[in-house]
C-alpha cells in the first residue's frame, strides 16, 4: 500500500469514528407534566410546595388512572412536598415545621390525606407507612358546571389564621383545613409597642386596634388605640373612625356607632372622593345597628 492510499485508508476510519462518537442535537422538548413551585404566606408562616402538575388529556382521572383506594403521589414525577416554617394543624392535627411529603388516599366518598417524613422519593413507590407523620380524612367536594384540566394546589380563603390548601384536578375539589398561630406571636410585640415611650404613629395604632378586633381581643384597649391614633387628625382618620364605628357596635353603643360611622364618611368623601368604599361599609353599619 503506498503513502497516499495509506492516508486516504486511515481518513476514512478516523471519519467514520468521529461520526459514530457524535451526538444528535439536544432537543429540549416540553414536560408532560409541568413543575411547579407554590409559595404562600399565611398568617406569619411560610409555606412552599413543590409538584408536578398532570393534564386530564381526554383521560378517567379518579378511578381511572388515579385508582381509588391507592396511595397516590398527588401529582406526578417527584413526589409532592410541602415545607412550613413554623408548627400547622392540617384538620386540627398539629405537625412540627419542617418538609413533608403529601400523599393521598383518593376515594369516591373520602380521602385520606398523609403527611410522610421521606420528602425525597419518586412517585409513591417507595411509600412506607412507618414514615408517615400524620393522617386524616377529608371529604372530596364535586364540581357540577366546570372542569379543570391541570392538576392544582392552591391556597384559598386565607385569614390571618387559617386557610384551606385545595387539591383540584378534573371535577374534584379536595379541601384541606390548616390553622397557624399567630395571637400568640403578635399579642406580646403589640403591647410591647404601645407600652414603648417612644412616639407611635395613627398607622401603628390603627393596625394594634385591628388586631385585636378582629381576633376578638380587649375591645377596651382597641377602643384606646383608636382614639389615640385620631388625635391630630390623621390621614387615615377616615379608616380610624369605620374601625371604632365597628368595636363600638359591638360593644353596644349604637349611638356612637352611628356618629363615628357618619364622621368616618364625610372624612373618606373628601380623601376619596363620594365614590369611596368606606361610605358603603360605613351605611351597612348604620343599617345593622336600625
Amino acid at each position: 500500500m503506498n503513502t497516499r492510499t495509506l492516508l486516504l485508508t486511515l481518513a476514512c476510519v478516523s471519519g467514520l469514528v468521529c461520526a459514530a462518537s457524535a451526538q444528535a442535537p439536544k432537543v429540549d422538548f416540553p414536560a408532560a407534566s409541568p413543575a411547579c413551585t407554590l409559595k404562600q404566606r399565611v398568617g406569619l408562616t411560610d409555606f412552599e410546595i413543590v409538584y408536578s402538575r398532570p393534564g386530564v388529556k381526554g383521560r378517567t382521572i379518579f378511578g381511572g388512572i388515579v385508582p381509588y383506594g391507592q396511595v397516590w403521589r398527588t401529582g406526578a414525577n417527584q413526589a409532592t412536598k410541602i415545607t412550613f416554617n413554623t408548627p400547622v394543624k392540617f384538620e386540627g392535627t398539629e405537625i412540627p415545621a419542617g418538609t413533608y411529603a403529601l400523599f393521598t388516599i383518593p376515594g369516591e366518598q373520602e380521602w385520606t390525606v398523609i403527611l410522610n417524613k421521606n420528602a425525597a422519593q419518586w412517585g409513591a413507590y417507595q411509600y412506607n407507612t412507618n414514615d408517615d407523620v400524620a393522617r386524616f380524612k377529608v371529604a372530596p367536594v364535586t364540581l357540577r358546571d366546570t372542569m379543570i384540566e391541570t392538576f392544582a394546589i392552591e391556597f384559598n380563603r386565607i385569614k390571618d389564621e387559617s386557610a384551606l390548601l385545595d387539591l383540584v384536578w378534573d371535577k374534584t375539589v379536595v379541601p384541606i383545613r390548616i390553622e397557624v398561630d399567630v395571637s400568640s406571636k403578635v399579642v406580646p410585640q403589640i403591647e410591647a409597642a404601645m407600652a414603648s415611650p417612644d412616639k407611635k404613629d395613627a398607622g401603628l395604632y390603627f393596625q394594634a386596634a385591628t388586631f385585636y378586633y378582629n381576633h376578638g381581643l380587649d375591645l377596651k384597649k382597641a377602643l384606646a388605640w383608636v382614639n389615640a391614633g385620631l388625635e391630630g387628625n390623621p390621614r387615615i382618620a377616615f379608616e380610624l373612625d369605620h374601625l371604632k364605628a365597628q368595636i363600638l357596635a359591638k360593644q353596644g353603643d349604637k349611638e356612637g356607632a352611628i356618629a363615628a360611622a357618619k364622621r368616618s364618611s364625610a372624612e373618606a368623601i373628601k380623601f376619596e372622593g363620594p365614590g369611596s368604599s368606606f361610605v358603603k361599609m360605613n351605611d351597612d353599619i348604620i343599617a345593622g345597628l336600625k
